[in-house]
């Protein structure tokens, strides 16, 4: 059982000054269900290397299990920071892919080209596809065959319009993931702000939060033949 996780490269909030990058959670729970269950995993990103770590998820408020179990945990490390780049890699030598969101990859991975070409791969392959929070801003330039949005008519969810008014980027972020998904035909729907909520149409399967990360990982597990 193989595993593609893709992360970010993108480092810069907008215009604020401040960094962003991957949310640390959502890389480290999915992380560790795939591992437990045996899967091996390929940590990829736009420009390989080490991925940029939202500051902001390393807090003390933001550590969970999964987060602490990273910490301690130096193959884990060492895999992060040799990311493969992107462009290199193909849907046929994996059983799916999960997007980790973060803000970074409102900037990169939702207009990466590798990106977009990987996950209509997937799809047309009908393999399991996965994203959580911020992750399915990377579906805002897929399409399926006649050049469909790949989300249109489709049941998803991701980090909501009230979530991001909480924290008090609306006005920072290039597009907001909920619009996103629903100009582009989706089916957009939400459990309460911060709680988990998961949404599986076929085998695309899409988170709303952080706390949504182990469930949508293991919900994609779900999919893949032992």
């Amino acid at each position: 059982m193989k595993i593609l996780m893709v992360l970010t490269s993108h480092d810069k909030l907008g215009e604020t000054g401040r960094q962003t990058g991957f949310w640390l959670e959502e890389f480290a729970a999915p992380y560790y269900v795939f591992k437990g269950a045996g899967a091996e995993v390929t940590l990829a990103s736009p420009e390989g290397g080490q991925p940029p770590l939202d500051p902001k998820s390393a807090e003390p408020d933001f550590q969970t299990e999964a987060t602490r179990r990273f910490h301690g945990d130096r193959a884990a490390q060492q895999a992060l920071a040799n990311t493969v780049k992107l462009a290199q890699l193909h849907a046929r030598d994996f059983d799916a892919v999960f997007y980790p969101g973060g803000h970074g990859p409102l900037w990169d991975l939702a207009e990466d080209r590798a990106s977009i070409a990987l996950i209509e791969d997937f799809y047309g392959a009908d393999k399991p596809i996965g994203a959580v929070c911020h992750g399915p801003a990377v579906f805002r330039h897929t399409q399926r065959k006649g050049g469909v949005p790949l989300v249109s008519g489709k049941s998803v969810t991701g980090f909501s319009n009230s979530e991001e008014a909480a924290v008090e980027l609306l006005d920072v972020v290039p597009f907001l993931v909920e619009e996103m998904l629903r100009d582009r035909g989706g089916h957009y729907s939400k459990g309460a702000d911060w709680a988990p909520y998961v949404v599986v149409d076929g085998k695309l399967v899409t988170g709303q939060n952080p706390a949504s990360s182990v469930e949508a990982a293991e919900t994609l597990l779900g999919f893949i033949p032992v």
